[in-house]
């Protein structure tokens, strides 16, 4: 299959099937481009996530775009992007007919509340996943807990520190970066 269309097909059926927004995502993401089709290692997919969440923009839609641009260029981030978009589209459409139509719909609100702690898991998995890249820096928990990255440690502190305290997102980001830095050169 074609490169763009195999980007298409697979965004659109992380599209389909994330429910709960773009952290939702990240596990349905990180299996096909990650684990499936090889086409970014885990550390590249960390990367892609953290550039996703200094840009404007939805985080899905914006890991689809740098996906796919570094998997095909700018044809693949169009097919990545769009296929990520296509299925909520034509889901919003049919929602806001049925809603527009019936009124309000307990079956929906109903299956919705349902996905709601399935949304929760798929956040927590994806971010025990970066847990475990940032400080072991393996994507799995590793069997040795002692052979840790000091520096990805201080910096998840002090990031949970700084969100405790409501820093926002872009001070948060750039501080880390420093601090990765600055680790970087003393450690």
């Amino acid at each position: 299959m074609d490169i763009i269309l195999q980007l298409y097909w697979e965004f659109c059926k992380i599209g389909l099937f994330c429910v709960g927004g773009g952290y939702a995502s990240l596990p349905w993401i990180q299996a096909a481009v990650v684990d499936n089709y090889h086409w970014l290692t885990m550390t590249e997919f960390v990367d892609i996530f953290t550039i996703s969440q200094m840009t404007p923009g939805p985080i899905g839609i914006n890991a689809a775009t740098f996906t796919g641009t570094k998997i095909a260029g700018l044809p693949g981030a169009i097919a990545a992007t769009v296929g990520f978009v296509t299925p909520s589209f034509f889901l919003c459409l049919t929602i806001t007919w049925l809603l527009k139509k019936y009124g309000e719909i307990s079956t929906i609100k109903g299956i919705l509340n349902g996905l709601r702690p399935a949304v929760v898991a798929l956040i927590c998995v994806a971010g025990l996943s970066f847990i475990y890249l940032s400080v072991w820096n393996t994507e799995t928990l590793p069997t040795n807990l002692y052979e840790y990255d000091l520096k990805g440690i201080i910096v998840l502190i002090l990031a949970l520190i700084a969100l405790y305290k409501k820093i926002s997102l872009i001070p948060l980001l750039f501080g880390s970066g420093v601090a990765g830095l600055v680790l970087g050169m003393i450690l």
